[in-house]
């Protein structure tokens, strides 16, 4: 009970109340689909007693202990992504789902978990051990792999947020400025060079995003929609249930990818601003809790976690005001999805893990 009350409860009481938010904003859209069915609200409600539980038996347990398993955690990570290719449930034209029943498990929200750990304890270790030309080597060629079978799915916004995680850890683990410009500009061509390689859909998502009425009923609808649906919000909202481009199925994808557009449209600028505020002070104190850190470990743990649900949100938001491409990333405790709600859950419990664990005091 000691270590219970020890807990950071700023982390604890800001992911609560966008857990409420999420429930509601989910609920509203599930009424309006077909009346009763509560079906999403339900599983939600189940993955999220999930998350709660191993959140508090994470957070209890000693995070040094993930830099042993971090290689097991790592090479398992591959084989599921390695499986799920061939065994897989498609989904919206991405194989990156194991089916259980009405459940469906995503493999590659919890890829994101493990790559962070695994990277951590890869950099926190090797730092001494090994130059920095070989650990920027070796690290490219371990973080490739993983990353090839998720864009195998395809999945560009989970390997982007992986590339993106790996790339501020090397930053924070010891790189000179010097290397860290010749990595940056190796991530312009190549991020130049991947447009070859992307299919005509993904190219049209990149193309409506600089213009999204360039295809208003194709490609650049969703984004359209969703633009309407926040602009239309005012300060107020619509109230819950009656939001019009979400409750008359004008905006796609409304209770995943599009849930800040519902939240946006229905509880207006102020609950807006009230997720917005509450993401912030989230990954303010994790910030916090890898500055107060009492090892290498734990400070490129906390900041991968960080950095992970920041891009998270800034892809999911950006993609809502029409400011980022589409890109599938679900908004951390908002939008409906029983693996990341999961994912992100454990997260938090290891930034309590290393939060109650730290040396250093406030």
């Amino acid at each position: 009970m000691q270590k219970f009350f020890k807990l950071d409860w700023v982390i604890l009481t800001a992911i609560a109340l966008l857990l409420v938010i999420g429930f509601l904003a989910l609920y509203s859209v599930s009424r309006g689909d077909a009346g009763t069915d509560l079906g999403n609200f339900k599983r939600q409600l189940i993955s999220a007693t999930v998350g709660i539980i191993l959140m508090f038996s994470i957070a209890f347990f000693d995070y040094r202990a993930l830099s042993f398993f971090s290689t097991k955690l790592y090479f398992a990570t591959l084989l599921v992504l390695f499986l799920v290719l061939f065994f897989g449930t498609t989904i919206r034209g991405t194989t990156g789902w194991i089916g259980f029943g009405s459940f469906h498990i995503q493999p590659v929200e919890i890829a994101k978990l493990t790559m962070v750990i695994f990277l951590a304890s890869f950099f926190s270790k090797k730092k001494s051990q090994l130059s920095i030309v070989v650990r920027i080597t070796a690290s490219v060629v371990l973080v490739f792999f993983p990353i090839y079978l998720i864009i195998k799915q395809p999945d560009f916004g989970s390997s982007m947020i992986i590339m993106l995680s790996w790339a501020v850890m090397l930053s924070i683990s010891g790189i000179s400025k010097k290397n860290l410009a010749i990595l940056f500009l190796m991530g312009v061509v190549i991020s130049y060079s991947s447009w070859f390689v992307l299919r005509p859909y993904q190219k049209e998502r990149l193309v409506n995003f600089v213009n999204p009425y360039n295809d208003p009923r194709g490609s650049g609808y969703n984004v359209i929609q969703s633009m309407v649906a926040v602009g239309s919000g005012g300060f107020f909202g619509k109230g819950l249930g009656h939001g019009s481009q979400s409750q008359l199925n004008f905006l796609p994808e409304k209770h995943t990818d599009f849930i800040f557009a519902v939240i946006a449209e229905e509880m207006g600028f102020f609950g807006a601003t009230a997720v917005l505020f509450l993401l912030g002070l989230l990954l303010y104190r994790i910030k916090e809790v890898a500055r107060l850190a009492g090892d290498n470990f734990g400070y490129l743990l906390a900041v991968g976690i960080m950095v992970m649900l920041f891009s998270q949100i800034l892809v999911n938001i950006g993609m809502n005001i029409g400011v980022m491409p589409v890109a599938g990333v679900p908004l951390p405790f908002l939008s409906y999805g029983g693996s990341s709600l999961v994912a992100v859950f454990a997260s938090i419990g290891i930034v309590e893990s290393i939060y109650l664990h730290k040396v250093k005091t406030l």
